[in-house]
């Protein structure tokens, strides 16, 4: 069998990483693909939104399945163009990928089905959505209503932060036309948890739960990223919660999606804000988490091609998924100025140090060549994951594996973990 990745990052390297390990799986593409993952696939020169070019791709070499990792092309209607052409895919169409395009669609799906989520208002008009935040007080959040590479969400401890992301979002454009609309929303305290399922519309695969460390800096501090870290299994989410997340959020979700007529077959990412021993939705991503896939991925015990083409042709109830026992962690080493802007082009040493290690794997995410030298290409350069007993024996693994790599300017949190080591 020959499978088709889409994407270039940390999560598409795992998925290569993953794959790669399937007795069925002959040979695997990547497009456009990383430095990291050019050691274990083709990498081919094909951008994500050339929707013709990955088709002929798929087409003259016989591609049994593709795998669409980022959510971009998934808004833009890559699977529907690959169904009409009869091409195996995986991933939701472009009504499913809703839930992640548009905050705007996914708030309001939750009010008509629901489920429990923040209080939220919805405003394309800067100067209404300014007075409401003034009417309402801090701490609120304002939420960008497009993609924005999971940077789009000001959490605001102060009315006065509110506003400056509303202008950074509306005035000053930060985001593009994902900021054309803005959400805002009742701010959630309590503990943060990934709650993610493989569906083909019919049947549900929750898979093993995890919890992501957006800001830079230790302590939850400082600006949004596309994530720092992750660890699973996520301790908050015990037997009792994940049956209270199924009944209140995900059986309602897939009956909605299925009342909206949206043949939804994909992975879906719930973001969960867990208050009070109760869980509310705070996104929805309509592909794998990045870095939770790299955690994730590493404790799945089972064949991650079988499972996803079975998901992608609605036969998910054939597959019996398992999952290694102990557990992983995730440690984003980022370039220097992320999440804002940032170096490239920086030498990294070190990654020969992990070529036949057992306990841990680093995943590439933003890495290119420059003269047969793997350098820094991207804000997120590399996904140190490593498996260990338990949450503080993985961390361990983890940040020792850390001192054996460097590059100019390279930035990490020192903490990830350590929620879960304290529960």
């Amino acid at each position: 069998m020959k499978v088709l990745v889409i994407g270039g990052g940390g999560r598409e390297h795992a998925l290569v990483w993953k794959l790669r390990q399937s007795p069925r799986v002959d040979k695997v593409y990547c497009a456009p693909g990383n430095a990291g993952i050019s050691e274990i696939a083709e990498c081919i020169d094909i951008r994500n939104d050339n929707f013709e070019g990955l088709i002929d791709f798929v087409k003259y070499n016989w591609i049994d399945l593709t795998v669409v990792g980022p959510e971009a092309p998934l808004s833009e209607g890559i699977v529907d163009a690959f169904v009409k052409e009869e091409r195996t895919v995986f991933g939701p169409d472009k009504a499913g990928a809703q839930l992640e395009g548009s905050k705007q669609f996914a708030k309001d799906f939750m009010k008509k089905y629901g489920i429990p989520t923040a209080e939220y208002k919805t405003f394309s008009s800067y100067v209404q959505a300014e007075e409401y935040v003034r009417l309402k007080g801090a701490p609120i959040v304002v939420k960008a209503d497009g993609l924005a590479a999971g940077k789009g969400v000001i959490v605001a401890e102060t009315v006065d932060e509110a506003i400056d992301g509303l202008k950074l979002i509306m005035k000053d454009n930060a985001f593009g036309d994902a900021g054309s609309k803005v959400i805002v929303e009742q701010c959630l305290k309590g503990e943060e948890a990934s709650f993610m399922i493989l569906t083909d519309g019919k049947t549900v695969v929750p898979l093993a739960t995890s919890q992501d460390h957006k800001q830079i800096f230790d302590g939850d501090k400082g600006p949004n990223t596309g994530g720092m870290g992750a660890y699973s299994p996520a301790p908050i989410v015990t037997d009792e919660m994940s049956a209270v997340v199924m009944k209140t959020i995900i059986d309602p979700m897939i009956k909605g999606l299925e009342r909206e007529g949206i043949n939804y077959r994909g992975v879906i990412y719930v973001g969960l804000m867990i208050c009070d021993g109760k869980p509310y939705v705070l996104e929805y991503n309509v592909r794998f988490g990045d870095p939770e896939a790299q955690p994730i991925l590493s404790r799945l015990d089972c064949d991650l091609f079988d499972l996803l083409k079975a998901t992608a042709e609605g036969r998910l109830d054939e597959i019996d998924v398992k999952w290694k026992e102990g557990a992983s962690i995730c440690i984003v080493l980022a370039s220097k100025g992320y999440p804002g802007s940032y170096q490239k082009g920086d030498a990294i040493q070190g990654l020969d140090a992990f070529k036949n290690s057992d306990d841990v794997v680093v995943f590439h995410a933003g890495t290119s060549f420059n003269n047969g030298e793997v350098v820094t290409s991207g804000g997120r350069v590399l996904g140190i994951t490593a498996l260990g007993d338990d949450i503080k024996s993985a961390q361990a693994n983890a940040y020792k594996a850390i001192e054996k790599i460097n590059f100019d300017g390279m930035q990490f949190r020192k903490d990830i973990g350590n929620k879960a080591i304290k529960n």
